[in-house]
């Protein structure tokens, strides 16, 4: 979800690494990543917007009402949803970044380019992510968290005070979960961007808190094919040592046929 060490955010038309078999150009001076910059449409503009939008509403509604009903009691299960809802964000941008990097194709209709396309330009240009602005970047994981967003909601302007003051501590993980899914993308380009991060954001990628700068370039090497897990990173290497994604990628070319990574592989080798 091509090159040994993903930079800072760089103009378009900065000169783009040759890769190892010459001929192809990787970041944006390549031909398959200015052909797919081009297909982010204004339709998917709009989308983005209103998903964002609708997005930290929701966030800001639910979060208020959360701390209405948290209690002093809460807090032992409340510190345990949170951080069982950091490892199940992890391992969901894992499973996400690692179906849209391995499977499908741009061609596929609505899910194509509005969903495929950004992964298949990112492995070509790792640093066009750099210079999405926060809509572009952060657009589609608004859009996933909408509905549990909205059923939250619900749940806090129908049910009784008690009802919602016994369940607080799931509450509580389910709204980490939101929250570090919402990030998720956000997080992703800040380990792509070496040159101006807030002090903050380097502490917590030093801390490992958040996905560090250094464990993202391990995916980055070409085929892509390990450390899909782009929230904190905290499950790539137990996932890699029990080879997860292979016996999964094992698992769907035995039942379909289809080979890995095919889509992404045809677009890094576009020359023209």
């Amino acid at each position: 979800m091509a090159q040994s060490g993903p930079g800072a955010a760089a103009p378009r038309d900065e000169p783009a690494e040759e890769p190892e078999g010459g001929g192809r150009r990787w970041g944006a001076q390549h031909a398959g990543a200015r052909e797919l910059a081009e297909l982010y449409s204004p339709g998917k503009r709009l989308q983005e917007w209103i998903s964002v939008i609708l997005c930290f509403s929701l966030i800001c509604f639910n979060f208020y009402n959360l701390l209405l009903y948290l209690r002093l009691e809460h807090t032992p299960s409340v510190l345990v949803g949170i951080f069982a809802g950091v490892i199940t964000a992890d391992f969901l941008s894992g499973l996400f970044h690692w179906g849209a990097d391995t499977w499908g194709s741009v061609e596929l209709p609505i899910v194509g380019k509005a969903f495929i396309r950004p992964f298949r330009e990112h492995h070509i240009d790792p640093t066009a992510i750099t210079r999405h602005d926060f809509i572009e970047t952060n657009g589609d994981n608004c859009f996933m968290t909408l509905v549990p967003l909205a059923n939250m909601a619900y749940k806090f302007v129908s049910f009784s005070p008690e009802a919602l003051c016994a369940t607080c501590p799931w509450e509580c993980y389910v709204f980490a979960l939101i929250i570090f899914i919402t990030m998720t993308n956000q997080i992703h380009k800040w380990s792509h961007t070496y040159f101006g991060l807030p002090r903050w954001v380097i502490f917590l990628q030093d801390w490992h808190i958040i996905l560090p700068r250094k464990h993202h370039r391990i995916h980055h090497v070409s085929p892509h094919e390990t450390y899909f897990c782009i929230t904190t990173g905290w499950l790539n290497y137990p996932l890699e040592k029990i080879r997860f994604w292979r016996c999964l990628e094992n698992i769907i070319q035995g039942l379909t046929g289809e080979k890995p990574r095919a889509d992404d592989m045809k677009w890094a080798q576009k020359i023209k």
